[in-house]
Parts: C-alpha cells; structure tokens; sequence
C-alpha cells in the first residue's frame, strides 16, 4: 500500500513539475550538437555574396512607407505593400488577427528595412561578373501595367542595366498568404552572361519570444527532408550553411512565419546567419547560363502566413512542400499532438465553442479507457477493504522487514490485488495533458476563443483570483496571486478525489497527500484556462466511475 501511495504522488508530482516547468522540448544543447554533425558546411568561393547593406538611421514605420514609391497588394487575409526601391515585400498585415483580445489594431507582421523592427522579403538575382550592373536593394523598378495586386490581377516589375539586360519580376497572390515571383531575364547584349537566383528575409532584430522549450521561433527549414531548427542566440554565435535538393526555409513566430520555397528544379545553399541582422537566405547552386539575345525564367514562391493548421497543410500538400506542416511546431509527438487538435477541431464545428469541445473530448478519452480504469478502480477498491489487515500485519512484523514484505505479497496474491494499479489513471492522463497543453499553446486557432463567462480566450490563464473574491474586491492581485474559479474547482476536485482514494497508514504520507491538491492549484493556476478546465472535468468523470465501482464492490466513501 505503502508503495502505490508513494509510487502515483512521485508520479504526479514529477509530471506536473516537468510539464510546468517545460522540458518536453529537447535540450538545446543536444539539438545543436545533432545538428553539427548532420550539417555540410558550404565553401564556393565562385558564388557571390548577396547584398547586405548598413541598416540605414531608424525611422516611424509611416514615414518608411511614405518615403519610397510603391505598389499595394490585397485580399481577402493581407494587406500591404512592395517598395519599388528594391522590389521588396516590407508591409504585410493580417486583416483577421488583432494584437490583443478586444482591440481594433491588426497584427503587422513585416516592416521596412529602415525601421527598428524592419523585417522583409527579397528576391533577385546575383553574378561573378563584376562588370555587369546588377538590381540590388536601391535599384528603383518600374511597374508596367497594373499597380495593384490581387488574386485577380498579377503586376509586373521592370528593371534594365546599362549593358542591355533586362531584369522583370512577375508577382502573383492567391486568396490567402502565398506570393509567386517569377524572375525573368533577358540578354539584350552579344555576351553569354552566368547568374545565380536567390532569395532572403532579412529581419533587423529578434522580435520578444516565449522562449520555452516547448517552442521553437527563430529561424527554421526543412532541407532534403531534414527539418532545421536555429535560435536567434545560435545564429549570433555561429553561422548555419547547408546545400539542399528541395525544402524551404524561413523564420517564425508563434503564431506567424515567413517562408521562402526555392524552384524545385535546381539544387541551393541555405544560409541562417547574423551581421548586424538575422538572415535566412537560399542561392541556387548552379548558374543560369543565358546566351545573346535570350532569356531565363526562374520561380520562388514566398508564404508570409498565419499559420493556420488547415491552410498551412493544404499548402504542404499541394505545393508539395516537403514537411511544411512542420512550421507550426507540433513537438516530438508530432502525429499524436497534431491528431488531438483535429479531434478537437472537429467537436468545434460541431458545437462551436473550444472550451466544450475539450470536454467532449475529455468525455471521449474517458470512454476510451473505461475498461482499464475500472481495473484500476476495482483494485484500489480491494486495497480500501484490506486495510485492516493491511495494518495489522505491519503491528505484527514492525520489526522485521522482510517478513512484512513476504507477508503482504502473499496477501496480494490470495486477493488478487495489484498494489500499483492505482498509478494506472495517473499515467494514462499525461500524454493527454500534454498533447492539449501543446495544442491551446501553438495553434492559432485556440487564440482569443472564449469558453463561458469570465473566460474570454482559452489559451490564457484564468484572469479571475481568490485574493480579491473573484472581483469582489476592487484590487489587483499581482501575478503570482491570481489564482482562479476554475484552478480552485480543479483543486476542490482533486481533494475529493483524494479523499475517495484509500488513505495511506503513514501519518507523514498522509499529510503530503493532504497538501497535494493546494500544491498543484498553485502551480496549474498560470497555465491555460483550457487545460485546468480539461483537469477538473476529467477529475469529475474519475470520481464518478469511481464511487460507482466502488459502491459495486462494498466499500465505504467518503
């Protein structure tokens, strides 16, 4: 008895402190040396660096904008608008999140090169001739035609050097947050010239992170199937180059990313560096040779999203992008996790409310693992009924250890009583605790959904506290002490449950065990308001199913 009681507190204890304190993510430090070892390490002096300009004095993002000619995009999920000074992509703003649950003001996302948080898109082409004007980040472009682009209507950029090259980008947009750019060139002269496509997204400084090692942002790719994963503090330390057949790259955000996918057809060189800026960038491998008097076309596409579960995936699939889906960061228990929130997802449709569809689902796991949670409950039954002779048996061997061990086996054994079967519901509840943790943690879909009452976004802590009745009084706990409605049911559950559990003989168990709900209010107060309510119900339906078995085999509840 002794050992069941010790073994679920251990259990519980370890579990919860883990979770709070985040370790499902793998140490950082074994990621890089994984990383080190997989990594090719590029040298090709003939490819050419890209332009990489001193960050110009820092000035309002409104007279950044203002203060270059430029061509507006929009639809139905962005809007904003490519410099013309470099042919950029540096205004982008999602028309369907705001910053903050109730407020008017959208999520920005990219900004020009001159202001403090500049973060932007280019693409164009480099050479090794050093006689050949080449379009950089000042090359003025001129638009022909539209000048405004839509999913309807594609503009064209224009651009021609001195030696009679011309240079066109052709930009596309969909309805939701995928550019295409096909680059053309065309050889005016008598000369064959060499030319190297690439992209990159250029930010000026890291942005404020969860930093949580359940969480990755920074910068990320997939290359060659091989996902890559680098931390704006390991990109200052050290440079990451790798050379690819296929993937993507980018740099994310936990709810945003920005993504550049380079023309399938040709093998590129990745580059996640920092010179005085983070860059993420691609150069294709081989040159584009162009002739006299003909030209080349090369295609990049750019995804600047919310990363949305059902638009990322669709993209990833028929883009085919390899692992795309991967920019939203599923965890090590990718296929588990990622199905948990399609299971949810589908309750949501169905009721359209997140908070009920986790009690669904709460409701759907407790069905699922009825049988074994019986056996469970049936065997912590039993030990109720033999604690009688549980206790005398340990007056009986108190000196004599070994003997007290013989002597309680046996009496399992004549019972039929497994002594750590009541650990069962305990273990049975982590990987779900987790998989909804990750889950209200890094899908957007769970930011500012509301449940009922005072809980206005899921993916928040409850706002309400005991320090203050709730509201009742007018004051402000600080953080620390806001500990809610729902955190308080949880623990009221919790002891109720502990009560209807056998009481350990020892009175020192006894009083950790009484402490332990009160313990764990505290420390699952701050986590998301989802999770403590997915806790507290799942806690009803186990005392229920538990009193029921209970009453069925003749034992007394509290």
């Amino acid at each position: 008895m002794d050992t069941k009681n010790v073994i679920a507190a251990i259990s519980l204890s370890a579990a919860v402190i883990i979770i709070y304190a985040l370790f499902f993510g793998p140490n950082p430090d074994e990621i890089r040396k994984s990383q080190e070892q997989k990594k090719e390490l590029v040298q090709n002096s003939e490819t050419p660096s890209l332009d990489l300009s001193e960050t110009q004095p820092k000035i309002s993002r409104e007279d950044a904008i203002k203060k270059n000619k430029r061509v507006k995009f929009e639809n139905e999920n962005i809007r904003g608008s490519i410099s013309l000074l470099g042919g950029t992509i540096d205004d982008l703003e999602f028309k369907k999140y705001t910053k903050t649950l109730n407020g008017d003001d959208k999520i920005i996302l990219l900004n020009p090169r001159g202001v403090d948080n500049g973060y932007f898109v280019e693409t164009g082409w480099v050479t090794n001739n050093k006689n050949i004007d080449m379009p950089n980040s000042k090359t003025p472009w001129e638009i022909i035609g539209n000048n405004v682009l839509t999913p309807n209507n594609p503009i064209k950029l224009k651009w021609k050097n001195k030696q009679g090259i011309e240079f066109q980008k052709n930009l596309k947009l969909d309805e939701k947050f995928l550019f295409t750019i096909s680059q053309k060139i065309t050889n005016n002269s008598d000369k064959t010239y060499d030319f190297y496509p690439y992209g990159q997204i250029i930010r000026n400084k890291a942005p404020e992170i969860t930093n949580f090692y359940i969480l990755h942002e920074g910068l990320i790719g997939v290359f060659d199937d091989q996902l890559v994963e680098e931390d704006y503090d390991d990109i200052k330390e050290k440079k990451f180059s790798q050379n690819a057949n296929s993937g993507w790259l980018g740099i994310t955000d936990k709810y945003w990313i920005t993504s550049l996918i380079p023309d399938s057809n040709y093998e590129f060189r990745t580059d996640f560096d920092y010179k005085k800026r983070f860059r993420a960038n691609f150069i294709q491998s081989e040159p584009v040779e162009i002739g006299a008097k003909s030209s080349a076309i090369n295609e990049t596409r750019v995804i600047i999203a919310a990363k949305e579960v059902d638009v990322i995936d669709q993209y990833s699939e028929k883009l085919n992008i390899s692992k795309f889906d991967l920019a939203i960061d599923w965890g090590w228990f990718y296929f588990f996790t990622k199905n948990f929130f399609f299971a949810i997802d589908y309750f949501f449709k169905l009721t359209g409310n997140f908070g009920i569809a986790i009690i669904l689902i709460t409701i759907c796991i407790r069905i699922v693992f009825f049988p074994l949670a019986n056996y469970s409950f049936r065997s912590m039954a039993k030990m109720k009924v033999l604690q009688p002779e549980m206790t005398r048996l340990k007056e009986l061997h108190k000196d004599d250890k070994m003997k007290l061990q013989q002597a309680m086996m046996a009496l399992y054994k004549k019972e039929k009583v497994n002594p750590v079967s009541g650990c069962l519901p305990i273990f049975i509840q982590i990987p779900f605790f987790f998989a909804i943790y990750k889950v209200l943690f890094v899908t957007l879909e769970m930011r500012h959904q509301p449940f009922f009452g005072w809980i206005k976004d899921l993916s928040e802590r409850d706002p309400t506290s005991i320090f203050n009745l709730f509201g009742l009084i007018p004051w402000d706990p600080p953080s620390f002490l806001i500990i809610g409605v729902w955190p308080c049911l949880m623990g009221v559950t919790m002891w109720i449950q502990q009560k209807i559990n056998p009481a350990p003989p020892d009175p020192v168990q006894q009083k950790i065990f009484a402490f332990f709900p009160l313990f764990l209010t505290v420390i699952l107060a701050p986590f998301p308001s989802g999770l403590v309510i997915y806790w507290t119900i799942n806690n009803v339906l186990t005392m229920a199913q538990q009193i029921v078995i209970m009453k069925r085999t003749k034992v007394k509840t509290a």
